[in-house]
């Protein structure tokens, strides 16, 4: 949990939010189901879940956190459930068909750290299908409830 006066852990600030992005109003029982945001770093199959997410009738939006140093721009699309897709660097490199840095991979991990810590579902995409990986999501989503996770 984040202490009082924790830059790192603290909400975006009310002027970098956008009027036209609403809380869905799910955690207080307004909404059928949760928005969900997924987050990870490149190639990690976010795309793939949120088509696949969306087939099931279910609210997914992917955010390129990766590609920002603004750490709270996952923040910005007021989810209800934050979905971390991670994947490792070699799978990363074989799904992009050639070597990728090692630096960049570190550097978008770096930029991932605060959605990491505020995840509540992390899932490993180098060793899922897209298949299971959307399935675990809409299990999850299903299982949620407002107020708290199960």
């Amino acid at each position: 949990m984040a202490e009082a006066g924790d830059e790192a852990h603290a909400a975006p600030p009310a002027w970098a939010r956008r009027v036209e992005v609403q809380p869905s109003g799910w955690q207080h029982g307004g909404a059928v189901g949760p928005r969900l945001t997924i987050v990870g770093p490149c190639a990690a199959g976010k795309t793939t879940l949120v088509a696949n997410l969306r087939a099931r009738g279910l609210d997914a939006h992917a955010v390129a956190q990766e590609h920002s140093g603004v750490s709270y721009l996952w923040q910005l699309a007021e989810p209800d459930l934050l979905i971390f897709l991670d994947v490792d660097l070699a799978t990363t490199a074989a799904r992009r068909r050639r070597e990728w840095p090692a630096a960049l991979y570190a550097t978008q991990q770096g930029r991932l750290a605060h959605a990491r810590a505020h995840t509540d579902l992390y899932l490993d995409g180098s060793v899922l299908t897209p298949e299971e990986i959307a399935d675990r999501v809409a299990d999850f989503a299903a299982r949620s409830r407002p107020g708290g996770n199960s």
